[in-house]
């Protein structure tokens, strides 16, 4: 075989190896609904009453737990929670030099503290958030407390 010919074939073998496509982790019913349910869980053991919003790399509702008592407030905050997270990849909270009542320049988002990413190593995947707590590091806490739960299922 002739050193063109086996140039072009190792050139054709190279293009048709980065041809492929990219591989893409995705958010399950299971692990979202399991998620929701122990930052549920957590928020119940400290007495708070609140909703939990699980969305994927879509932005796309995929889990949703409102609890007994907790108000119609907290859905709308916990899906602004969320959408923060999906926009600018990081934890919902205003930024250092926020301005107090400030609104993030994304529409329906929050500079509120309770919405986390869900990550698998860099890749976003989805959200959880929480609403209700008296607090928004008490929101993080059970958003965490969620992820924490299935720590081992985000690799």
């Amino acid at each position: 075989m002739s050193l063109h010919r086996i140039s072009v074939l190792t050139l054709a073998a190279a293009a048709a190896a980065c041809a492929q496509l990219p591989t893409q982790k995705i958010l399950t019913l299971d692990v979202a609904q399991q998620i929701a349910q122990e930052a549920l869980a957590k928020c119940r053991a400290d007495g708070y009453k609140v909703s939990v919003t699980v969305v994927d790399h879509t932005n796309l509702l995929k889990a949703f737990v409102r609890d007994d008592g907790a108000n119609n407030v907290t859905v709308e905050v916990g899906k602004m929670k969320a959408n923060f997270v999906m926009a600018y990849g990081r934890a919902s909270a205003p930024p250092a030099n926020a301005v107090p009542g400030q609104m993030p320049p994304a529409a329906g988002t929050i500079y509120a503290q309770g919405g986390l990413p869900i990550k698998v190593g860099d890749q976003l995947i989805g959200a959880v958030s929480v609403s209700g707590a008296p607090g928004g590091d008490k929101d993080a806490a059970c958003a965490s407390a969620g992820l924490a739960k299935v720590a081992d299922k985000l690799k």
